[in-house]
């Protein structure tokens, strides 16, 4: 009952002046609009790509050029590629000294349709080991990974994409079907269900918020038949070709590891420090080479995934939303000056204090809730003109969606409370004897 009083006389105190309280829903929708952008496509961009591993998936990094050699492939702040060479890759995968670990890199296949009315198309890939899809929880509509014995036994399989599955095999069951690339011919062994780990933090090579590649193919097969390689790989020299390739100190491979807990992360820190120690033993390094497990978020932080300019933009976005509160309080301060008889008549029939505190407190809210929802069209506005700016695989992050709706309605309501503290203190301080005297 009490609430519904308190409501009813926010109401009335908002009606009397329609224009400062538009004034004050548009200064807090526009200032919320504005940092609920930035968020937004922050928050797009700055995900936890596979929640509840995050911490337990590992890049590896080893130094293969050494210290003598300067290039564009090492990082300003370690000096260590992104990459591993073809050596490092097949001995680490040779060692298993992680529960589960995958090299890959990125390819590309041409596909050859049955259906002699479609034309062949190329399609991107990704040759890599079965472990892949249990590291990262790759998910299956029909079918399931292929064996460690395929891998070995470099077999002709692929797990496809439900995408691809849907253009070949009209979406069905296609495990134990073929398909006929450029190469030879595969056979099916899984399709995957929709995934797309945002950000693409297994490969950050190239796009950061690339689709998922079409086809999986065992590394093995795909380095019996030559599948190109990907474009990012960097070698000291000019980039070989065929075995000469396996053989160079080019870095091309990205390599992946799980480690369920710390101590399985330390040994296997250590087990990477003996190896570079042996490499150095051996002759092949003249150095000893630094390397380095980096987690998924300290992999996404390391490799820049989330610009300088957009962290900035989030930074000025609520440095304006500050501003459009501030702006905000200054209305309300305005309005309970205006309203210094009435709030002086009410104490003087009754009304305690806290009960002037509830009545501006309720308003603020409104106006807040009132202002959230405004800003929810600012923020749809400020969302089409960033799907303008960012490229077309960020358009698809850059949604406001019911969370990030509640959150906005939310932060405008806490906002506007915090805003209004000041006004309505005011409002307390009231005296009805002298405020009723110079009437």
């Amino acid at each position: 009952m009490m609430l519904g009083y308190y409501f009813s006389l926010a109401l009335a105190g908002l009606k009397r002046n329609v224009g400062l309280t538009a004034l004050m829903i548009a200064a807090i929708a526009v200032g919320i609009g504005a940092s609920m952008t930035a968020l937004v496509v922050y928050r797009g961009m700055a995900g936890d790509p596979i929640p509840g591993k995050a911490h337990q998936l590992y890049a590896v990094q080893i130094d293969a050029w050494g210290p003598d050699r300067h290039t564009a492939v090492y990082s300003d702040r370690d000096r260590l590629p992104g990459q591993l060479t073809y050596i490092d890759a097949m001995a680490l995968m040779r060692a298993r000294a992680a529960k589960h670990q995958a090299a890959m890199h990125a390819t590309d296949m041409t596909v050859i349709p049955a259906n002699p009315q479609l034309s062949p198309f190329k399609t991107s890939a990704r040759a890599t080991y079965t472990d892949f899809f249990t590291m990262f929880d790759v998910p299956f509509a029909y079918g399931g990974p292929w064996s460690a014995a395929d891998d070995e036994a470099h077999s002709k399989v692929v797990v496809i994409s439900g995408t691809l599955n849907e253009a070949l095999f009209d979406g069905s069951d296609s495990v134990g079907q073929y398909i006929r690339f450029e190469d030879g011919v595969y056979r099916v062994v899984g399709v995957l269900r929709d995934w797309r780990p945002v950000p693409r933090f297994y490969d950050l090579t190239d796009n950061f918020f690339g689709d998922t590649d079409q086809v999986f193919v065992p590394f093995s097969t795909a380095t019996d038949e030559q599948l190109p390689r990907d474009e990012d790989t960097d070698c000291n020299k000019d980039i070989p070709t065929g075995a000469t390739l396996l053989r160079s100190d080019c870095v091309w491979i990205q390599f992946w590891v799980e480690l369920p807990t710390r101590q399985d992360a330390k040994a296997y820190g250590e087990f990477l420090r003996n190896y570079a120690l042996q490499q150095q033993r051996s002759g092949r390094f003249n150095w000893l080479a630094a390397t380095r497990l980096r987690d998924v978020p300290e992999w996404l932080s390391y490799n820049g995934v989330v610009s300088q300019q957009v962290k900035l933009m989030v930074f000025v976005s609520f440095g304006f939303l500050l501003v459009c509160l501030v702006n905000a309080a200054g209305l309300m301060l305005a309005k309970v000056m205006e309203q210094g008889t009435r709030i002086a008549t009410r104490r003087a029939v009754g009304a305690s204090r806290p009960a002037i505190l509830i009545q501006y407190l309720t308003e603020a809210a409104m106006v807040g809730a009132a202002g959230g929802a405004a800003g929810l069209l600012v923020t749809y506005l400020g969302l089409a003109a960033a799907r303008r700016i960012f490229s077309a695989n960020i358009f698809q992050l850059v949604g406001l969606g019911a969370s990030n709706a509640s959150i906005e309605v939310s932060l405008a309501v806490v906002a506007t409370l915090l805003a209004a503290l000041y006004p309505t203190w005011r409002a307390m301080s009231v005296n009805p004897a002298a405020q009723l005297k110079t009437r």
